[in-house]
């Protein structure tokens, strides 16, 4: 009898590719989830197996407790996805959005520093490089209304779900968590990686400008990139979004 994958309940809307060559692992913005990039398979090349990763608290892992610490998040990560990742063949690369891109990071640090095997290209999107320290107050302990106030203006969070009181006593403590372990991050210097590193920001992005995120550039020892895409903080669900997946096709296959 054949045993499940441990990292299966870490992923969804997988299609595998058996003459994959390199495996693209998707980390969601805080209150996002795998599906954010269930399309994203259909819209890039064949070479590229996309794995969107799901995290607990949501989607078919909605009764599991949301992790409110990144050093939490980046253990169950390393946990569930490690065996997957140790893996020779194919090599693997992270792409991570705002509170994602963090994580990946962190993890591509963990393995490492536990000498294992490293991304072979990492992409940051929208967040800052993460030894540069977040101006904004944070969100995640405010009291019910300005909380929901703050999501509205972030533009994160879909109108129909702020709208609809029920259904935000629902996703509001997953939202809560995850602004938490965003809010309440702190970067630990560390010797740079070595993958090539892609940094991405949307123009308009009111909460992540351009000096933010060039510092990326200093975490890694390979080549840096950063490439600025029109749109706000979510520029991946937008018009931008052909745009960058062409350009993560043409870094993972250069």
């Amino acid at each position: 009898m054949n045993r499940p994958d441990p990292a299966d309940r870490w992923t969804a809307y997988r299609q595998p590719r058996a003459a994959a060559l390199v495996r693209l692992y998707c980390f969601p913005y805080a209150g996002g989830s795998a599906s954010v990039y269930r399309t994203w398979a259909r819209d890039l090349p064949q070479e590229i197996e996309v794995v969107p990763v799901q995290l607990p608290g949501r989607e078919s892992r909605i009764r599991e407790r949301p992790l409110t610490s990144m050093d939490e998040l980046v253990a169950a990560l390393d946990e569930g996805l490690g065996p997957q990742l140790d893996r020779a063949e194919p090599p693997f690369a992270f792409f991570g959005h705002s509170m994602g891109a963090i994580a990946a990071f962190e993890l591509a640090r963990r393995r490492r520093d536990a000498g294992r095997s490293e991304p072979v290209h990492l992409f940051a999107s929208a967040h800052s490089a993460p030894q540069v320290p977040d101006p904004e107050p944070p969100i995640h302990d405010l009291p019910n209304p300005r909380f929901r106030e703050r999501l509205r203006e972030l533009n994160g969070t879909p109108a129909e779900v702020l709208d609809h009181p029920e259904l935000m006593d629902l996703v509001e403590p997953l939202l809560r968590a995850d602004f938490r372990i965003n809010e309440t991050y702190e970067y630990h210097p560390g010797e740079p990686l070595s993958a090539p590193l892609t940094i991405f920001g949307g123009a308009e992005d009111g909460e992540v400008p351009r000096e933010r995120l060039a510092p990326w550039s200093e975490v890694t020892r390979g080549a840096s990139t950063l490439r600025i895409l029109p749109g706000d903080h979510f520029f991946l669900t937008g018009p931008a979004r052909a745009e960058l997946l062409r350009l993560i096709a043409v870094d993972l296959l250069a």
